[in-house]
């Protein structure tokens, strides 16, 4: 049986340690995971690689790229374009990988409604106090920034009902282990493999037709 890959959208508040979950998964489970790298308009962080965190292009560019329709999905956040390159995603899922999409809410239901049979999961911080520490922790980013993040946060939460799954990102470990779990879990639903169950069900008509073309059972 082909082990056909899913689509995995994950999303969560700023700071909640999202992009630390992906990067443990992918290390972990590299030979069924694909992440998806993201396009985006804003600025480098410190340590931050082109192709390996981020695509980072102009306005201009980025807006050349929904013209020619290479992104799933894209949007704008905190006054900059983020985006789905969809070539990479549509070559890793025929390969039988995973692919696993870093991207906010509003993304996400384009992904949903594109492609019905994507994963939604949210990823939650144990408490609001904890989110603004992380935040914080990270000495990147300006008290106005901060600000908007939090701001950002408090309007995405009314949207995490539309999601199908939740992890609590308490212990980095389990929180990966929890994802893993969810996913090889949804390999198993019927719906991805009913192709399989109707191969099998044609091979048990012809072998039962076969064997016992009488309709009855020989021996008896």
């Amino acid at each position: 049986m082909d082990r056909k890959g899913i689509l995995i959208v994950v999303s969560g508040y700023s700071g909640v340690g999202k992009g630390t979950l992906m990067k443990k998964l992918i290390a972990r489970y590299e030979d069924q995971y694909a992440l998806s790298v993201s396009v985006t308009t804003r600025k480098p962080r410190e340590g931050e690689v082109e192709g390996r965190d981020y695509f980072f292009k102009t306005w201009e560019e980025f807006e050349g790229l929904i013209a020619r329709d290479e992104l799933i999905e894209h949007a704008v956040f905190c006054d900059n374009y983020y985006g789905t390159p969809r070539k990479y995603v549509e070559e890793q899922l025929l390969k039988g990988r995973d692919v696993i999409l870093e991207i906010e809410q509003k993304g996400a239901r384009l992904i949903k409604e594109k492609v019905p049979d994507a994963v939604l999961v949210f990823v939650m911080p144990p408490d609001a106090a904890t989110l603004e520490k992380r935040l914080r922790g990270r000495g990147t980013e300006p008290e106005e920034v901060i600000r908007q993040r939090l701001l950002k946060a408090v309007d995405e939460s009314k949207y995490v009902e539309n999601y199908e799954y939740m992890i609590v990102n308490d212990d980095i470990d389990r929180a990966v282990e929890e994802l893993h779990q969810l996913v090889e879990s949804q390999h198993k639903e019927l719906d991805r493999n009913l192709a399989f169950a109707r191969e099998v069900q044609a091979d048990l008509r012809k072998l039962v037709a076969c064997a016992y073309p009488d309709g009855e059972k020989k021996g008896e």
